[in-house]
């Protein structure tokens, strides 16, 4: 299903929290949130952060061929987030950044973001929607699809199967998560994340997913690791309309320096 565009909007920073070591949670606010859908749980957004000099971002206008941006204003900094948590009837969206050791300019950002602090947002984007109905959910992430996450499990209903692997840097960011149906198992990994792929942990992933027609693969996070699973999910027949499979980010690279190659990785996705 398509996902109709909305334009891009300045919110404020509401609250600014620590939820683990590695995680700070954003509550951002603005009237242009009343109408942000529902349906979204986990959906990915983008965030513009105003560079050095400027006391807000720019907002691009969108249009049919991509968005325009305003030539007597430097760019903003981009970066894709997904929806934690979303409040319409009180203009509220909760955002959670993953704290990098290396201070990434949207890590330093949340570090010290202060109420009233400006920031840009455009989505939710697509696909819509993010879990397809079925009998079993196969979930797998690393800290960065954490939030994610979160917010598909609560969206799901009690009655719900399924099996979640998810790997995060120690146990101190493998909170409870707010809600969790009975027939979910949850399986952590602990340790950093140097962009090499644990083969033996991808194998007892796939070991744990049922027959390709019963469930619904959905994983998320760093480059290699995604990629692995989406081929051995496929070498054992999982079709390409039973999974989400996207690369969050690659281990060594900015956003900007991994956005041309991650559209050529979801351009193979397609077309596998």
């Amino acid at each position: 299903m398509s996902v109709a565009r909305r334009p891009p909007a300045l919110l404020q920073v509401a609250d600014n929290q620590a939820v683990s070591a590695h995680r700070r949670r954003i509550v951002l606010a603005g009237a242009s949130l009343a109408d942000f859908p529902l349906d979204r749980p986990g959906a990915h957004i983008k965030l513009f952060f105003a560079p050095a000099g400027e006391t807000q971002p720019a907002l691009p206008i969108v249009t049919a061929d991509g968005p325009v941006w305003p030539t007597d204003r430097p760019r903003p900094i981009v970066r894709t987030y997904s929806v934690r948590h979303v409040d319409p009837a009180r203009c509220r969206l909760s955002v959670d950044f993953v704290m990098h050791a290396d201070d990434g300019p949207a890590a330093a950002w949340a570090a010290t973001a202060t109420s009233g602090a400006t920031v840009g947002l455009a989505g939710p984007g697509g696909p819509m929607p993010m879990l397809a109905a079925a009998p079993y959910y196969l979930l797998v992430g690393d800290l960065s699809a954490l939030p994610a996450i979160e917010a598909l499990l609560a969206g799901l209903p009690d009655t719900a199967r399924g099996d979640v692997f998810i790997h995060v840097p120690d146990e101190d960011d493998a909170a409870r998560l707010p809600h969790v149906a009975p027939g979910i198992s949850l399986h952590w990994r602990y340790g950093p994340a140097d962009g090499r792929v644990d083969h033996a942990w991808c194998a007892q992933i796939i070991a744990q997913a049922p027959a390709p027609e019963h469930g619904f693969a959905w994983v998320a996070g760093e480059n290699a690791t995604v990629i692995a699973l989406r081929r051995m999910l496929r070498d054992r027949g999982w079709p390409r309309e039973a999974m989400y499979a996207v690369p969050y980010w690659k281990s060594q690279l900015t956003e900007e320096r991994y956005h041309a190659e991650r559209h050529q990785v979801m351009d193979a996705f397609d077309v596998d």
